[in-house]
This record gives structure tokens, sequence and C-alpha cells, in this order.
């Protein structure tokens, strides 16, 4: 039993394990073709950033914060795509914390850079990919992203806010405003502001593409990605990644030390007005999208169209993170079902 009351029925997740983690995506062992299948865009497919071979499926799940179960191997680092869209997240809560970043303020009056002259693209807009900026950055045009249209949300020639695309290249825009915000790369601020106060390994690395950089304080500072649509983006293990949901299931504390705040936290899973079901980058299942069967108590980062998840449910006092994994949706389910939820979250 967790300290909310949850419980854990060990032999149903046993079960759930040993039942839906079989398959995995073995096309993505080889990722640059895998990559170049899952590319639609036709003008736009080069790959400008590292790629990492998928190794298998893996996944650790905790509960009342102790690891209760894996499988795979959780500790390989693995190309985490979309699912760093909600590590940039984090990022901008530390540049939040430090009275850095009002979510509500333009970011032109804050950074001069050419990219938001004269738009009213507050950090909030960035943050709920609501800034329907059209532009070119890193040689990649907003119009190559293919998967912008695929929640039929996307509304062209719309003002900042009424209107909302999973787009890599806004994302990329978020990430390149960051680093300029905090003066130096994002894989450092994480590395030294988070994962080290949380115990991670040295295995995970962030990555941008072959000419994105930016000059801070006459620094050449590299800027990261925030997917993998063209490569680079965030690679990290399961148990790594399983650390990080964990941290925002506890309030943002580890231990005795408070990484990030609780108001972040609350910030960034509160539903955005054009879509409901997403927050700060980070997926909210309160309407069963896009979880149909899972719980709604439930939040998440999800990359490669679900492959790739880590979910966290406070109500069951449960992180869950799969990599490549086939039969997430289920395997997400089934563990959740597996756990019974405390008396205030029934």
């Amino acid at each position: 039993m967790s300290g909310s009351g949850a419980v854990l029925d060990e032999f149903r997740l046993a079960e759930a394990i040993a039942a839906r983690t079989g398959r995995w995506t073995r096309a993505a062992a080889d990722m640059r073709t895998y990559l170049a299948a899952q590319v639609t865009d036709t003008d736009h497919t080069e790959v400008v950033g590292p790629l990492l071979d998928a190794g298998g499926g893996s996944g650790v799940v905790r509960f009342a914060g102790r690891e209760v179960a894996t499988w795979g191997d959780p500790s390989v680092p693995e190309m985490a795509f979309s699912a760093t869209k909600s590590v940039a997240s984090v990022a901008a809560g530390i540049a939040y914390d430090a009275g850095l970043l009002i979510p509500e303020q333009r970011v032109c009056e804050v950074l001069d850079l050419p990219e938001f002259a004269g738009r009213d693209i507050t950090w909030e807009h960035l943050l709920q990919q609501t800034s329907q900026w059209v532009g070119t950055l890193w040689g990649k045009p907003t119009s190559a992203d293919a998967q912008s249209y695929r929640e039929g949300t996307e509304v062209h020639g719309t003002p900042p806010g009424e209107g909302w695309a999973y787009n890599d290249v806004r994302m990329n825009l978020l990430t390149y405003a960051l680093t300029v915000l905090l003066g130096r790369s994002l894989e450092d601020v994480l590395r030294e502001e988070v994962m080290t106060g949380l115990g991670a390994s040295s295995s995970w690395s962030w990555h941008g593409y072959r000419d994105s950089f930016v000059t801070v304080n006459g620094d050449s500072v590299p800027v990261v990605s925030g997917g993998a649509h063209w490569g680079g983006g965030l690679f990290i293990s399961a148990a790594d990644l399983a650390l990080v949901g964990q941290l925002y299931l506890d309030g943002g504390s580890a231990g005795d030390n408070q990484l990030i705040s609780g108001e972040w936290i609350r910030r960034s899973w509160a539903p955005c007005v054009v879509k409901p079901e997403y927050g700060y980058l980070w997926w909210l299942n309160d309407e069963a999208k896009p979880w149909p069967a899972a719980p709604s108590t439930g939040r998440g980062a999800r990359g490669n169209l679900g492959r790739h998840l880590l979910w966290i449910d406070p109500a069951r006092d449960l992180v869950l993170c799969s990599r490549w994994t086939e039969d997430v949706h289920r395997l997400l389910t089934t563990v959740s079902a597996a756990i019974t939820p405390g008396p205030q979250s029934a």
C-alpha cells in the first residue's frame, strides 16, 4: 500500500507485463530506414540530427516511489521522439522558477530575436503548441512537418492561441528561445538542475541538429531539438525517464530537494483551451483522450505514436515508462487495473 492508500496487486501486475511486453517495434533497429519510412513530407526529408538504433522493448513500473517491475533492459538509452517535448517543459519550469519566464508574457518583450519581432506569441503559446508561428528554423519550414495536420486543429492564418499543431519546427522555436533565455544548452540545464538531483545515470543525452547553434554572450551554444522528426532529440533510458515521472508525481521534490515547483507542475497539467487534452507539452487524459481505456487521472509524455510512453497517475501512485512496446495502450490499461486507487481518489 502506498502513502495515498493505493494498493498494488503484484500478481496482476506480473500478468500484465508478461502478456503485453513481448512485441516491440523491431523495424526501429535500423533507425535511418525506420525514420525515412515515417517522414511523409517530400521536400525536407534530410535527417540533420543524430540517430540511435533501437535496442529492444524495455520499461519500468514504479509504485509508491519504488521500482516494482521491469522488462527488457531499462538502462539502455533510446530515442524519445516527441516524449522529448515534455522534458523540454521541465526545462521551461526551471526558467519559470527562476523568475525568467512568465507564461502570459510575449517572448519579444524578453528576447531580441527576429523570429519573434512584431509577433504576439507568448511563452504559453509556445508551451501549448498554439503559437501559429510560420517560418523556417535550422533549414526546416513549419509547413514541412506533416504531423501538424494529424489532429485537425491546425488553422492557417489565425492569431496565436487560436489553433493547435503538433509541429516540431515550432517546438524547436521554443527550445531555441529557452536556450537564449537561460544562456546555456538545455542539456546542461537539465543535467545540472534536475537529473543529477534525481540520481539519474550519465547515459542520457540531448541533441540538436548539425547547424542548430546560437551565440550567447560570445559563446556558441547548441540548441537541442524537441523531437526526432529529422533526428536528434532526447536519448534516454526507461529507468532515467521514469525518474522524471517520479519527480512530477512527487510534486517536484526529490528527497529533501525541491527541483521544480509544484506550481509549475500544476500549470503544466492545466488544459489548453484549444486542445483540452494538452497542457504545457504534456498530454492529459481527463476526457479519455488520447488513451480512451486508461484512467482519466493519468498524464503522459508520448512519442512515435505512443510507442514511447511516460505515464504518471497520482491517484494510483504510479509511474510507467515503456519504450518501443507495440501493445502500450493495453499495457497501460492492464497495469493500471492492477492498482486500486486510494480512498481519496476513488
